[in-house]
């Protein structure tokens, strides 16, 4: 791991300590969110499994039903059955919060008084089956709703879970190491100067006690000499 270009100083330590403290609490709270993000990932997946499921086979009801109309009836009669719907539906999206995501939330209401009133024609000329595909159809509609934004939910929460994951490795396998990597080649290097400050200061104190010295003998030898001559 290649350690960052920094001059390796006091006030650059500190920093990075700062750094490298604040990265470790980062990771551990990427790290929480990201498995709380898994926990609500995976159960939302076996829920929408569940729920699509159950929509497939009611769909499969409303298929084979619209198909055995269709074989009794005539094409001509079962486009005028179905030409002018009776019941509206108004659609309204709205959002909720999942671990920092939001995920859209669909409601609807039927524009008719009556929700149970959805058949649209009368019973003469049209067959028991379209029946039961309309009424089928009716009772699939909001479980479709309810599929589509949990499908988008997944996805919404797969892409975060990606990204939260992509983060911690990147604080974990990248910033993380280089920070303590700069750190400790800092310290070196600081600690280095300081026994460097030190032996120049002992070599410093060597030759000041020399220069006493020489200093302290001249005086002598020049005290003997002048004893000497008087």
């Amino acid at each position: 791991m290649e350690r960052m270009n920094v001059n390796p100083t006091r006030m650059m330590l500190t920093s990075l300590k700062k750094r490298l403290k604040t990265a470790v609490r980062g990771h551990k709270l990427l790290e929480d969110k990201r498995d709380e993000l898994m926990k609500e990932f995976l159960e939302l997946a076996r829920e929408n499994g569940r729920l699509r499921q159950e929509v497939e086979k009611a769909l499969d009801r409303v298929y084979k039903n619209f198909t055995i109309a269709a074989a009794i009836m005539s094409q001509e009669v079962m486009e005028e059955s179905l030409m002018y719907p009776k019941q509206g539906v108004e659609l309204s999206v709205g959002s909720k919060n999942i671990m920092s995501v939001d995920v859209p939330v669909f409601e609807f209401q039927t524009t008719a008084k009556d929700t149970g009133d959805i058949i649209p024609y009368g019973f003469a000329r049209t067959s028991g089956n379209l029946d039961k595909a309309v009424a089928d159809l009716s009772d699939v509609f909001p479980m479709l709703l309810d599929l589509a934004a949990k499908e988008k939910e997944t996805s919404l929460l797969a892409a975060e879970l990606e990204k939260t994951r992509r983060r911690v490795n990147a604080l974990e396998y990248v910033m993380i190491p280089r920070l303590e990597i700069t750190i400790r080649y800092i310290q070196m290097k600081l600690d280095e100067n300081e026994r460097g400050n030190q032996t120049r200061l002992i070599k410093v104190k060597d030759m000041m006690l020399e220069q006493a010295i020489i200093e302290r003998r001249e005086k002598e030898e020049a005290a003997r000499a002048q004893y000497a001559q008087t």
